[in-house]
């Protein structure tokens, strides 16, 4: 099991504006929100982030996943209006041992 987590260092008083972005992908299912998938906030470290976590069995579906829902053009256009609000962003490819 893999566990992937896109992690966006939002821009300074931002949050409002992407949560109503991503509530709004949600609702037009651009983003896959299985029960193995999360979205998570800073409670604690550094301030503004927003991070998308799902899990895979394997890096094949990991990459499946990401040519099939990202080369989609609703989510494209989604995205432009998303990007403008991310200060800087990094991701995470975790392996689950237990």
């Amino acid at each position: 099991m893999y566990i992937i987590r896109d992690i966006f260092q939002l821009k300074f008083g931002h949050y409002r504006d992407v949560k109503a972005l991503v509530d709004d992908a949600v609702k037009r299912k651009l983003m896959p929100m299985d029960q193995q998938a999360r979205m998570l906030t800073d409670f604690t470290g550094d301030s503004y982030r927003l991070i998308f976590e799902e899990s895979y069995n394997s890096l094949a579906d990991f990459e499946k996943s990401l040519t099939e829902e990202m080369g989609k053009e609703e989510w494209q256009k989604w995205y432009a209006e998303f990007k403008p609000h991310i200060e800087s962003s990094h991701r995470e490819i975790l392996k689950q041992v237990m």
